[in-house]
């Protein structure tokens, strides 16, 4: 149900989320170090922040997150934020070495959104994960605009200078429907 992220983050947090009289003359945004996660199924992940001030919030939806304290994106909303809600309680964090802090372009309501790859998290033990083409990882992507979004790793195409091809097209991959074990029975 809860985790950690493989590192922590210094994010800043929309006082609308967190305050119950949000102060006019203060900034939008109030700083803070994301370091966890929360997964209820049919529920947008939930972030677990320590405020400047020392207490910690947990349960924050995404959309409520920020990397600078005036994003480009202001109203970020669930649709922009996530795709597909968690769909079990436990699940693991990962940051792959290959992808960390690789430039990617996140694609969101036909758009190609600029951003570097967190990392990614995937639910475990339950029947979806267990099916092959419901089984999703959720990557985290910090965007250009300033915004956190999780896309599944179908929606989220990286740009490897040294690697991928400039302006490829993405072909349309399948899901996968099989299972593979070398140990079946013919």
């Amino acid at each position: 149900m809860t985790g950690e992220l493989p590192v922590h983050k210094y994010v800043f947090v929309d006082r609308q989320f967190i305050e119950e009289k949000v102060d006019a003359s203060k900034s939008r945004y109030m700083p803070a170090a994301w370091y966890g996660l929360v997964s209820i199924p049919g529920r947008m992940w939930g972030c677990t922040v320590m405020l400047e001030c020392g207490a910690v919030y947990r349960n924050l939806p995404p959309h409520a997150l920020a990397f600078n304290q005036d994003p480009e994106a202001e109203e970020w909303n669930m649709s922009l934020a996530q795709l597909w809600d968690c769909y079990c309680t436990d699940f693991t964090t990962l940051e792959y070495k290959f992808l960390k802090g690789q430039m990617c372009d996140a694609l969101i309501d036909g758009e190609r959104l600029k951003g570097w790859y967190l990392f990614s998290a995937s639910h475990i033990g339950d029947g979806w994960t267990e099916e092959p083409s419901q089984n999703k990882e959720f990557m985290f992507i910090e965007l250009a605009c300033g915004r956190l979004t999780i896309q599944p790793t179908n929606r989220v195409v990286f740009l490897d200078k040294s690697f991928c091809e400039k302006d490829a097209k993405v072909p349309e991959l399948i899901l996968q429907q099989s299972t593979y074990s070398c140990e079946g029975f013919e």
